[in-house]
């Protein structure tokens, strides 16, 4: 199964098209999208060209491959505009005979973590390694510049960033 995996949005439609572009580009099975979708949070800057509703526009194309978790800047009023389920705190999905965890990051406690693999969002820094997979940020990325999602396929997780340069590879073989 090949899977795109990106996380913290917050409203930007400029890293949308992005992202957009990669998604037509590598057609993926599913869409993993890790929470933090429309609002950019009190902490954050205005992202580039925020606007929300061309953000939900744009994702609820693509309603049918999403699975999305909750993040921090979340809340019901995003889900009354976003055409898939993404109220959820974690996932735990059954891929390519791996056991995946799928979160925000700002409640990894309540996730029933045992063997597998965690992925989570929220710090805006990416990390491939076998403790965690992070996509760092669509939009707001920290410590990096580059703004980053990850391919995963047949066992291992690419990082790219919105160019599809390739940046980082992890195998879990």
């Amino acid at each position: 199964m090949k899977l795109l995996i990106a996380s913290d949005i917050h409203g930007s439609l400029e890293y949308t098209l992005q992202l957009e572009q990669i998604i037509k580009r590598v057609n993926p099975d599913k869409i993993v999208l890790l929470g933090d979708f429309l609002y950019h949070g009190p902490r954050n800057p205005m992202p580039s060209r925020y606007d929300t509703m061309k953000v939900a526009e744009i994702l609820n194309q693509y309603q049918e491959k999403i699975l999305a978790v909750r993040g921090n800047c979340d809340s019901e009023v995003d889900q009354m505009v976003l055409e898939f389920p993404i109220m959820e705190d974690y996932r735990v999905e059954e891929i390519d005979g791996h056991k995946f965890y799928f979160t925000h990051g700002h409640l990894l406690e309540k996730v029933p973590y045992q063997d597998g693999i965690l992925i989570h969002g929220h710090t805006h820094i990416y990390h491939l390694g076998k403790d965690y997979i992070n996509p760092g940020s669509i939009s707001l990325p920290k410590v990096y510049e580059e703004h980053t999602c990850i391919i995963y396929e047949n066992g291992t997780f690419t990082l790219y960033d919105l160019n599809f340069h390739k940046l980082e590879e992890f195998s879990l073989d």
